[in-house]
């Protein structure tokens, strides 16, 4: 693997990964341009080296279809803006060697979305996972993928990934690509190594005390992180939506609280697991509960093992607040995913909000802190905070993929592991 902040860029074009799949409005306007300010130290590093670029990025699902709705050319002109030199747009991102090739050094050329062909994510088209066909169909699409990814790297003399949010995914540009070039050539950008080294620095490095705060709706969606955390952390916080299963599975009266009876087993074992390994183990102690999933709903707050028949767990409550608050300040290490309330209503998004500003405290108390995952990201831009905390990480299921302990494709390719 090349080291991308000492690779001379000079006369090289650079096929680089990003992440640009930023939300747009019905107008087709960028609502938040996060994600593109963020590949800019990257893209403009090559350009400064007096290289060239040819720019890949997905938007959105089209599953392999084309959809204007989700075309890259929607963002020329921001991207042109942020780099501060007008790039060239490809309509296609299979038949672009002719654009490529005449590329100068100091231009840049987008690619339209790598997901308007099946071939960038590799899934077999039209056949069910459980038909004879689907073996034969996953073969083909293999082979069409390899061949995608080896147009792709025919653009340019080098390839850069810096598209952490899609490390997870196994597909032609993140992954497959890497195949066609030497090491030599082949480098992670400067934002997939600040995401690679905030999470080794809460994974392998951490100061302890360390504490995870994992909140959300399901315990589903995060329980292999949790298991894995249970033999890092030393404080562990459960809350939002998740929280009711762990409070039901231990004989609470949660009333209409969103829960999972299926994945109670789940909760106390990790209850279990958390005691035998000397976890300290926090969930809520008491809710802002609410008499419907609304933002102007009738509001109370209510024991969390108590909560009334017709009424919802929607918040964290003061209580717990200062529990948690106890715990976040008195850590050296500190992993937030997930909000602790219903973060989209006003009214139900002051427990999250509390815990972003607790975090942002102990940051400046001397804490590591990485917040990931799109509302805990939501919330501390909301309050200001995200240059408080040490690192917001632009990938949520990335993150929690090597949360989980999960090899990146994305990471592994370059690294050759």
């Amino acid at each position: 693997m090349a080291n991308f902040s000492t690779f001379d860029f000079a006369g090289k074009k650079a096929l680089v990964r990003v992440d640009f799949n930023v939300p747009l409005n019905e107008e087709g306007k960028i609502t938040d341009d996060t994600r593109i300010r963020g590949a800019m130290p990257t893209l403009k590093k090559v350009l400064a080296d007096g290289g060239s670029l040819v720019i890949m990025s997905h938007m959105g699902k089209p599953k392999g279809k084309v959809n204007p709705k989700l075309s890259l050319g929607q963002i020329v002109g921001a991207v042109s803006t942020a780099l501060g030199v007008n790039v060239a747009f490809a309509p296609d991102c299979a038949h672009a060697a002719e654009a490529a090739a005449a590329l100068k050094p100091g231009e840049a050329l987008l690619l339209e979305n790598l997901r308007y062909y099946p071939e960038e994510e590799g899934k077999p088209v039209g056949v069910e996972k459980d038909s004879p066909e689907y073996d034969a169909a996953k073969k083909e699409m293999k082979a069409r993928q390899a061949e995608f990814a080896k147009t792709l790297a025919g653009y340019a003399d080098c390839y850069v990934n810096d598209a952490f949010g899609t490390a997870h995914r196994r597909h032609a540009s993140t992954a497959v690509v890497a195949d066609y070039f030497d090491d030599d050539h082949k480098m992670l950008g400067l934002l997939m190594e600040k995401e690679v080294t905030a999470i080794d620095n809460v994974l392998k490095n951490a100061q302890h005390p360390f504490t995870a705060i994992i909140g959300g709706s399901k315990v589903s969606s995060k329980l292999a992180v949790i298991k894995n955390l249970l033999d890092k952390v030393d404080n562990l916080i459960i809350g939002g939506g998740m929280g009711y299963t762990f409070i039901k599975a231990l004989g609470g009266h949660i009333g209409e609280s969103l829960h999972e009876d299926d994945l109670m087993p789940e909760a106390l074992n990790v209850i279990a697991a958390a005691k035998e390994k000397g976890v300290n183990l926090s969930l809520s102690v008491a809710t802002v509960a609410g008499d419907a999933f609304s933002n102007d709903c009738n509001r109370q707050v209510v024991d969390i093992y108590n909560i009334p028949d017709g009424w919802e767990g929607m918040d964290a409550s003061p209580a717990s607040l200062e529990i948690w608050k106890k715990i976040i300040l008195a850590s050296k290490t500190i992993l937030w995913n997930g909000p602790v309330g219903v973060f989209e209503f006003d009214n139900f998004a002051v427990g999250t909000g509390e815990i972003a500003k607790y975090v942002a405290e102990a940051t400046q108390n001397g804490a590591y802190s990485l917040v990931g995952g799109g509302d805990s990201v939501a919330a501390v831009n909301k309050f200001g905070l995200a240059d408080k905390v040490s690192y917001v990480s632009t990938g949520g299921g990335a993150m929690l993929e090597a949360i989980e302990g999960k090899v990146l494709p994305g990471v592994a390719a370059i690294k050759g592991e």
